[in-house]
């Protein structure tokens, strides 16, 4: 190898070779390019429009009157089109956005309220099924002649 050897770890020592360098033959980059990271990052973020931004876009959107102004608009933006349905439908009510997460905790009376009136509504069709099938035995022991009140046949 020309008066260079390689040691174990394959760092170059020797003639002309400088410390820590790897003997490939070519000069390492200078360090003032810095290339930008290409990992992409392990957890994605959400991103989040200001009312303000979103209403500019609107009304950015309703000036558009040549076909293919609104995907420039949009392409210049980097959003996408159901970005712009979504803020149309949220314009009536509110462009804040809304809060994420679980709901608030239900009230337990009200759980309990509603288990109560379910439970009182099966009992009142048992009830009423009930009273059906004590008529349909008074007819049947009226028509084979039975006495109610003693069980006997007259």
């Amino acid at each position: 190898m020309d008066g260079v050897t390689v040691s174990g770890n394959g760092t170059a020592a020797g003639a002309g070779g400088a410390k820590g360098a790897i003997a490939t033959g070519v000069e390492p980059a200078p360090a003032a390019v810095a290339r930008p990271n290409p990992e992409v990052p392990s957890k994605a973020r959400r991103r989040r429009f200001t009312a303000e931004y979103k209403l500019r876009i609107l009304r950015e959107a309703e000036r558009c009157t040549t076909p293919g102004a609104i995907g420039a608009l949009l392409r210049r933006e980097g959003l996408y089109s159901s970005y712009l349905t979504t803020w149309r439908a949220q314009q009536a009510a509110s462009l804040e956005p809304r809060r994420r997460g679980r709901k608030a905790q239900a009230n337990p009376l009200r759980v309990r309220v509603a288990q109560l009136e379910r439970e009182n509504l099966r009992l009142q069709r048992e009830l009423e099924k009930a009273q059906i099938i004590i008529e349909v035995q008074k007819k049947v022991a009226a028509l084979l002649g039975k006495d109610e009140s003693t069980g006997s046949s007259s």
